[in-house]
């Protein structure tokens, strides 16, 4: 089994500011994941005057088509984000959400991910697939089957084998323990998770049944200004979260052979285990009645405890002492 992918989702958190998005890049290398991913807007291709907000959170936007027009780089530090990201050892994944953005980027990312209200975006899918490139595919509002459409849309053009992802995803945010779907993981439905839920439980739970990437928001503060902040996670809990994978994986790959197991630990066994004792001093001759279970379990077992009641002792035997075979007569 493949390592899961651990995906920090930076989105608006950079608040259209290029050096925050660069310490984002910075923070997500040093915490154990493996990608970080941004999401490309062009306002004028994606939105309109008429978009309304789904959450008013910004008093310097008069509308959302203002705020995602401040989310906008241009292609020049695109390219930087990019070669940081690179450099730091981390995949570039992004979210295009128009044509445009596919045309800005294509050649810069090392997946596209295509966001819950992208799916029926038909041009945007032929776009992607057009691309050559691994991609992602998010399920968040989208039915089983237009979820499966959309990746035959991304399936059909590209040229990259089995290039796809298909990520659970519930559009709440935060999303509660109830609403997070992990049995389409189970099902073996989708192969990944894309979590709103704000917590490490919901990722260590997905790897646990199989997931093969995790799409976590990161945020360095729960006391941010920005609209994702309540189901994002902190850079720190990052690292706890990629540390909880590692060893869950380390756990799923490695199967153990119980009885190898036990032949492996007689050692310790006969350490922690009891043997048959003799509980009170019995003179030789005088029939044992007091036997107890003590450590360690280098004598006789104490499961043959039954064996050895009422046999008559050949040698004076002081309490506490474990019993033998040659020290009781045997018919």
């Amino acid at each position: 089994m493949a390592e899961c992918i651990i995906v920090a989702e930076v989105a608006q958190q950079h608040h259209g500011a290029i050096d925050v998005a660069h310490s984002y890049i910075e923070a997500i290398a040093t915490s154990g994941a493996n990608a970080c991913k941004f999401q490309a807007h062009i306002a004028e291709y994606e939105s309109s005057k008429e978009e309304t907000w789904r959450i008013k959170f910004s008093k310097q936007d008069a509308s959302r088509y203002d705020y995602w027009k401040r989310m906008e780089f241009p292609r020049e530090q695109w390219v930087g984000l990019s070669e940081h990201a690179h450099d730091r050892g981390l995949e570039f994944i992004v979210s295009p959400f128009s044509v445009e953005a596919v045309e800005m980027l294509d050649g810069l990312v090392d997946r596209w991910k295509v966001a819950s209200g992208e799916v029926t975006n038909e041009p945007l899918l032929h776009a992607i697939s057009a691309t050559d490139t691994l991609y992602v595919l998010s399920s968040g509002m989208s039915p089983r089957e237009e979820t499966e459409r959309a990746l035959h849309l991304l399936s059909a053009g590209c040229r990259v084998p089995d290039g796809g992802l298909i990520l659970q995803c519930t559009s709440e945010y935060p999303c509660p323990p109830e609403r997070v779907g992990l049995n389409s993981i189970y099902l073996d439905w989708f192969n990944g998770l894309s979590d709103h839920s704000g917590s490490i439980y919901t990722g260590l739970a997905a790897v646990a049944l199989g997931a093969q990437m995790l799409e976590v928001h990161v945020c360095f503060s729960r006391d941010e200004f920005g609209p994702d902040v309540s189901s994002s996670i902190t850079i720190a809990e990052l690292g706890q979260l990629a540390e909880g994978v590692r060893w869950i994986e380390r756990i799923i790959h490695n199967p153990v052979d119980k009885d190898a197991m036990a032949e492996e630990m007689a050692p310790m066994k006969a350490l922690f285990e009891k043997s048959i004792a003799v509980t009170k001093d019995t003179k030789r001759g005088y029939v044992i009645t007091n036997l107890g279970a003590r450590k360690p379990g280098t004598g006789i077992p104490a499961s043959r405890m039954a064996e050895f009641q009422g046999k008559i002792a050949v040698r004076d035997l002081k309490a506490g002492t474990l019993l033998k075979e040659e020290d009781v007569v045997w018919p």
